[in-house]
């Protein structure tokens, strides 16, 4: 795809990815990514390490050129704009704050480098650190703060500047799980408050459905589906998706006749069964999986659904998680409410699920 400007091709989206590649060498580290986001929006890339989703973020921030393809802010092509040109910024997981600098001129550094007056500054410090609620702190240095209390800090710098767009590579990494989850509520309140677009890269599939509006999950360089987490959860399109955002059974078998949209049958050792093709999993008698997350599934001591016996019950307070097993050996994993005491090991159940429950993906 040819480089073209802005005028001659505009973008009514607040941000678009448009046919983005980026080669390192002859491997694509980004391959073909379209998406478009809309102002104000908390956007999530989810993916493990090395999917492309870190180099996404370095390309709109311009840091790394795409080697194909535009990204448009506002309109804008960004093709050639160096990096503090961008009325964008970028929040690291490391926060590369500066050590023999306070709390208040770590938040000044980029104002100040920008030459906005010093009262302006002022201002806006005094603003940065009310928001991440860190009034007391400002002469302190990093070293003098906690992990939740530094993270704070450089997000402060970050938006201190007022970008359009804040990018966030792994912010909350750093920090362990009870302050990670603290945090998540934190940043999420001050992006609402705000209304300044984030886009975040995480690994963390929890965290991202904590945080995102939408999600865009990335495997090996592409974009494999968008949407909202509940969209994603319950409806994946793909069985790398439906892994990826929660536990999942999954089953192997043959399509039977219908399409995208429908109910369908899914031929399998243990016989048919019915899910819900949302995105086309295929044709008929082509290889495909149902996968259906343990809280949808019916546990019964009697009456229709699959023979299964218990191997597993663990207790865990709101639900009790089970482990049954069918007569082709399979595991099945069940999720349900706690309310009466856990079948034993060895009970027999009946294993079951309304078929808008189960999503058919392709094999």
């Amino acid at each position: 795809m040819q480089p073209a400007s802005a005028a001659s091709s505009p973008s009514p989206h607040h941000l678009r990815f448009e046919g983005v590649t980026k080669l390192f060498g002859a491997a694509p580290a980004v391959d073909d990514v379209t998406l478009d986001l809309a102002a104000g929006e908390f956007f999530c890339l989810l993916g493990p390490s090395g999917c492309g989703k870190s180099t996404l973020l370095r390309m709109l921030a311009g840091f790394e050129e795409p080697t194909r393809g535009r990204i448009f802010l506002d309109g804008r092509d960004l093709a050639g704009v160096p990096p503090h040109r961008r009325p964008v910024n970028m929040m690291f997981q490391s926060y590369a704050l500066f050590p023999h600098m306070s709390v208040a001129d770590n938040i000044a550094y980029g104002l100040r480098r920008e030459g906005l007056p010093k009262q302006e500054i002022a201002a806006r410090v005094a603003a940065m650190l009310r928001l991440v609620q860190l009034e007391g702190f400002a002469a302190r240095r990093p070293d003098r703060l906690s992990g939740g209390q530094r993270q704070r800090v450089a997000l402060a710098r970050a938006l201190a500047k007022r970008p359009r767009v804040l990018l966030l590579d792994e912010p909350l990494g750093a920090l362990d799980r009870t302050l990670r989850e603290a945090t998540q509520g934190e940043l999420r309140g001050i992006q609402r408050q705000l209304g300044t677009t984030f886009v975040v890269v995480t690994h963390d599939p929890a965290e991202a459905m904590v945080l995102a509006d939408r999600i865009g999950v990335m495997d090996r360089g592409r974009l494999i589906q968008v949407g909202p987490a509940p969209t994603l959860y319950e409806r994946p399109a793909t069985r790398y998706v439906a892994g990826l955002l929660g536990d999942v059974n999954l089953i192997e078998g043959r399509l039977g006749p219908g399409g995208a949209g429908e109910a369908r049958r899914l031929d399998t050792p243990l016989g048919p069964l019915a899910g819900t093709d949302h995105h086309g999993a295929g044709a008929e008698g082509d290889a495909a999986v149902l996968a259906l997350r343990p809280e949808r599934v019916i546990v019964r001591t009697d009456g229709e659904g699959l023979s299964a016996t218990v191997v597993d019950a663990a207790y865990l307070g709101e639900k009790i998680l089970y482990r049954a097993r069918t007569a082709d050996g399979r595991e099945w994993r069940a999720s349900v409410p706690a309310g009466a005491a856990p079948l034993a090991p060895g009970a027999a159940v009946r294993l079951g699920f309304p078929p808008e429950a189960a999503a058919l993906v392709p094999a």
